[in-house]
């Protein structure tokens, strides 16, 4: 198989391809005004490639037909991708390629009640993290599973909801400012994956030991790789929820153990800015 046929959608939606070329012109158009790093474009690309090629291409076709490849599609939907993403910091980016007057209407919204509204409701912590951690578990349900990979809609449901909740968690955890304005605490960005970790670590290993097939659906649709078995697929995909999504989750936890370095370095977290106010009283 060639690489264009690798490339070429297996069920082609001109939805995602529109997203997906609207939000590379507005970054393209905002960099010139934002002007964001090298780094931070590189994981910008980095981010919204692994996501196309998951979501648009070839390899969905694989993962509607071996269980580790569609679990190997989730920790780049949920995980890989919207964590390079939000690690590239874009929404400064992507609000600056907006045109002007819908810049404005924008900013003008996000004052009003009801945009301050929808604000606080996408970046709640609580709602974020439960969303995250209940949207890969609710579709790992055998019978969820199985309607899902029969019903396009459901399917796309499925993906998309994995990618929105993980987008919203990144963005929470990967912020590298003070609370406030940053609406988690750096001790909460600390927490909160080891909570989010261990109900995913759970469940993968809990399919990884299990001795009969969970997911009969992938028989059903044909499995992909000749001569693998049921029970070797569903090992496989459960030591990838178990272990290299767990994986990613440190990832977030030491990268906020970072911040909070970081912040107490420069005293800007309220405790240090309290000792250092103390601090400077006492001298005086």
């Amino acid at each position: 198989m060639s690489l264009l046929d690798w490339l070429t959608p297996w069920e082609f939606s001109p939805v995602l391809l529109l997203t997906f070329l609207l939000v590379i012109a507005l970054y393209v158009r905002g960099r010139q005004v934002h002007r964001p790093n090298l780094l931070r474009q590189s994981f910008f690309w980095i981010g919204l490639i692994l996501l196309y090629l998951s979501l648009h291409t070839r390899l969905d076709y694989y993962a509607e037909r071996m269980f580790f490849i569609h679990r190997a599609q989730h920790l780049i939907l949920h995980h890989l991708g919207p964590l390079f993403l939000m690690g590239a910091y874009p929404g400064q980016t992507l609000r600056a390629g907006l045109p002007l007057s819908w810049r404005r209407a924008l900013a003008q919204w996000l004052r009003r009640p009801s945009g301050r509204r929808v604000q606080a409701i996408l970046t709640n912590p609580i709602l974020v993290a439960f969303l995250f951690v209940f949207l890969v578990l609710i579709w790992m349900l055998p019978t969820v599973q199985f309607y899902s990979m029969l019903d396009w809609r459901l399917y796309r449901l499925m993906n998309w909801s994995v990618v929105i909740s993980g987008i919203m968690y990144w963005n929470l955890i990967l912020d590298r400012r003070p609370s406030p304005p940053a609406r988690l605490s750096v001790g909460g960005r600390i927490l909160s994956p080891v909570i989010t970790m261990v109900p995913q670590m759970v469940v993968g290993a809990i399919i990884t030991f299990t001795e009969y097939d969970l997911y009969p659906i992938f028989d059903l649709c044909g499995r992909a790789i000749p001569g693998m078995d049921a029970l070797a697929d569903q090992v496989m995909g459960g030591l990838i929820m178990w272990v290299l999504a767990g994986l990613v989750e440190v990832f977030g936890l030491l990268y906020a153990l970072g911040t909070l370095m970081r912040l107490s370095a420069r005293h800007r977290l309220p405790e240090s800015r309290k000792r250092a106010s103390a601090m400077m009283v006492r001298a005086n």
